[in-house]
C-alpha cells in the first residue's frame, strides 16, 4: 500500500520547497486552529505557532532518518509530521497551564 511501511530508497530525501511551503502551511493552520480551540492571547498564540512547528518538522525530519514513510505526501514525511505536531501542542499546553507560586518563608 502506497504510503505504508518502510522504504530504504526513500530515505534522506530533500525537502522541496512546494513541500516546505506545504508543511508550513498545514504546521501553521494546526497551531492557530489549536489556539482558537483552548483560547489565549497573542503570548499563547506564538507559543503554539512555535511548538507546531518544532513538531512538526521534528516529526518530519524523524520519521526520514528512520526511513519511515507513514502517510508520505512526496517527500514530506506527514503522517509522523502531524503526529509530532499534535503530540508536541498537547504536552505544550499542559505545560503552560502549571501555575507557580512563589514560596513565603516563615521567620520565627
Amino acid at each position: 500500500m502506497p504510503g505504508w511501511g518502510y522504504n530504504y530508497k526513500e530515505r534522506g530525501q530533500t525537502v522541496t520547497i512546494p513541500a516546505f511551503l506545504f508543511g508550513f502551511l498545514v504546521s501553521t493552520f494546526l497551531g492557530a486552529s489549536f489556539h482558537l480551540w483552548k483560547n489565549g492571547g497573542l503570548g499563547r498564540l506564538l507559543l503554539y505557532l512555535l511548538l507546531s512547528w518544532i513538531g512538526f518538522w521534528g516529526g518530519h525530519f524523524l520519521a526520514d532518518n528512520l526511513g519511515w514513510t507513514f502517510l508520505s505526501i512526496g517527500p514530506l514525511r506527514f503522517g509522523l509530521a502531524l503526529l509530532g505536531c499534535l503530540i508536541l501542542l498537547f504536552i505544550g499546553h499542559w505545560f503552560s497551564l502549571i501555575k507557580t507560586t512563589p514560596s513565603h518563608q516563615h521567620s520565627k
